[in-house]
């Protein structure tokens, strides 16, 4: 009698759980999911999201970012964000940035944005999963999704636990010599996930003096990289210092310059 009482509880609690999730579903309406990926880390994939994210917020869209780089989140940081999730009554509610960019990380949740997140990969897989199920995105015309580096647990989890309708590869000059360009776009591929496109990264720095372009990382290969990978090249970004101190400071959505107002030209949203 015990047994039943008990699995009578359990499948009661099992329906709330998917009550809730299908409840926090219902109130999102998501237009397009594009993730952002790398190859390897260094490469500056967060920071082109979240430039991605501030362009198209600029053009009028309702944009989300969803920080599926679990053990190494940046997102909030970039954008000034320390605001806890709400907990609602059919989900949880992302904090809003200046400018009303939704954003969910991990980083959001720990008593202290320092503290390592040591988790295996069933567990990091889960909370990607919980970030898409149970959080209140609303209305949104683009949700991008900044995938942790490399072909790993995590990004395996979001391209077959989300609805995916395309995938941006970032890389760097000296990356680009490599074979990591294409792994990431034969998994792409193997998941019968698009791929918009590779964006160069650190592409080269402008003298402060005479503008001329200085290539600091080797001589560009983005073009090249992208055609023997056989994808689209979506173009080329900078270093610069300032992109770097507003990030820093937690001021992203007030960085602006030429290239990163091309951004909105990557994807196609109307």
């Amino acid at each position: 009698m015990n047994n039943n009482k008990t699995n009578q509880q359990s499948s009661q609690k099992s329906e709330e759980e998917k009550s809730q999730q299908s409840s926090a579903g219902e109130l999102n309406k998501i237009k397009k999911v594009i993730a952002v990926m790398s190859g390897k880390g260094g490469v500056g994939k967060s920071t082109v999201t979240g430039l991605l994210a501030v362009a198209l917020k600029k053009q009028g869209y309702n944009v989300g970012i969803m920080d599926a780089d679990i053990t190494g989140p940046s997102i909030p940081r970039m954008f000034g964000i320390s605001k806890k999730p709400e907990s609602m009554e059919f989900g949880i509610k992302p904090p809003e940035s200046s400018t009303g960019i939704r954003i969910m990380s991990l980083n959001l949740l720990l008593e202290n944005e320092d503290d390592p997140v040591i988790w295996r990969g069933p567990l990091i897989a889960n909370t990607i999963k919980q970030f898409w199920n149970d959080v209140i995105w609303g209305d949104l015309d683009c949700l991008l999704v900044d995938l942790p580096p490399g072909t790993s647990d995590a990004p395996l989890t979001v391209m077959q636990s989300l609805p995916l309708n395309g995938l941006i590869i970032v890389s760097s000059p000296q990356e680009l010599v490599g074979m990591v360009v294409k792994k990431a776009v034969k998994m792409a591929n193997m998941m019968k996930i698009p791929v918009i496109g590779l964006v160069e990264n650190y592409s080269y720095a402008l003298c402060p003096k005479c503008g001329e372009k200085i290539a600091v990382f080797g001589k560009s290969r983005g073009e090249i990289g992208a055609k023997e990978a056989e994808v689209p090249y979506l173009g080329s970004l900078p270093i610069d210092d300032k992109l770097a101190e507003a990030c820093d400071q937690g001021q992203i959505e007030k960085f602006e310059s030429s290239e990163t107002n091309n951004m909105t030209n990557w994807i196609k949203l109307d």
